[in-house]
């Protein structure tokens, strides 16, 4: 006799092909995981390459620095096969006054424009940023200008402004400026970054009886602590390296920088010591090494917050 109620018995659905398990998911996950370790692998690869040519300049430097004048340019490799240090007991009297003089000049310019920039950029930007005015627009758009004109449209007007005022061969052409918020770039950086602060924090200290000086000191100032590393660590590194104008408006010996006075250890028409010169080239790379590597980490956070609100 049939059973009736197992015939009638429906056939178990199968399921449909998208949702069936797959049969080899170990085999494809091990090789999405090998072909994604080696796509890291070449892609570091790759990226420790470049940064080695991007670094092979600076190395070789700091090699032939520590290699005898006469057998810097016999091997453009990094090995070094003799260590000597008389390029830089050499480097550092060969010019007319030791080189921690031109050291000190430098240093004394970097500490005046960091300064300047910091109080007048800042203000500048909380202006621009909090504050309304007649033709705010246009000023902000005129600041924004400022940034693409070239130093060599500006250097002549200056030099005669600056020449007139008897400012010549003296470090207050490299200063005064900058407590003029004369670096638009600095001023549209803390522009964006005190637009992303809260109002509301203004307006809960107006209701306190604050007025905009106490706002910007006590509110936004120490807000502004990202944004205001990053413009040191820029004013310093471009500063310190800047040649171009310290060359123009500083035309004394005992007033040079230290980026001017490594042009001395060149002689067009004669010997050049590039052994003295690179050590001292060293010797004034130290301090932007040290700057960048120890405000990094708030260069980094000053961009990224900027940029970000």
């Amino acid at each position: 006799m049939t059973d009736h109620s197992t015939a009638l018995r429906p056939a178990p659905a199968t399921p449909p092909a998208d949702r069936r398990p797959d049969p080899r998911p170990d085999t494809v996950r091990v090789a999405k995981a090998r072909g994604s370790r080696a796509g890291s692998i070449a892609k570091h690869t790759v990226l420790i390459l470049l940064s080695l040519v991007m670094l092979y300049p600076v190395l070789w430097m700091v090699v032939s620095s520590l290699r005898p004048d006469g057998h810097i340019f016999d091997n453009p490799s990094l090995v070094l096969n003799t260590f000597d240090t008389e390029n830089y007991t050499t480097g550092w009297s060969a010019l007319q006054r030791p080189f921690g003089v031109y050291l000190a000049n430098s240093a004394i310019i970097v500490i005046g424009a960091i300064i300047g920039n910091l109080v007048s950029c800042s203000l500048a930007a909380y202006a621009f940023a909090r504050l309304s005015f007649r033709y705010k627009r246009l000023a902000f758009g005129a600041m924004l200008v400022t940034m693409m004109l070239p130093i060599q449209v500006l250097i002549i007007p200056q030099y005669v402004i600056y020449s007139q005022l008897g400012w010549i061969n003296t470090f207050l052409p490299l200063i005064v400026p900058k407590f003029l918020a004369t670096d638009g770039f600095f001023v549209f950086l803390m522009v964006q970054f005190i637009r992303g602060i809260p109002r509301e924090l203004d307006e809960a200290a107006r209701i306190d009886g604050a007025g905009h000086a106490r706002i910007f000191f006590q509110v936004i100032l120490p807000l502004m602590k990202p944004a205001l590393a990053t413009a040191a660590i820029f004013t310093f590194i471009w500063t310190w390296n800047d040649f171009f104008s310290q060359l123009v408006f500083v035309t004394a010996p005992d007033k040079y920088t230290a980026s001017v006075a490594l042009r001395q250890f060149i002689d067009p028409t004669g010997q050049s010591d590039f052994g003295a010169l690179f050590a001292m080239s060293v010797v004034t790379l130290v301090p932007v090494f040290l700057a960048f590597l120890f405000g990094q980490r708030f260069l980094l956070r000053g961009i990224a917050t900027t940029g970000g609100k």
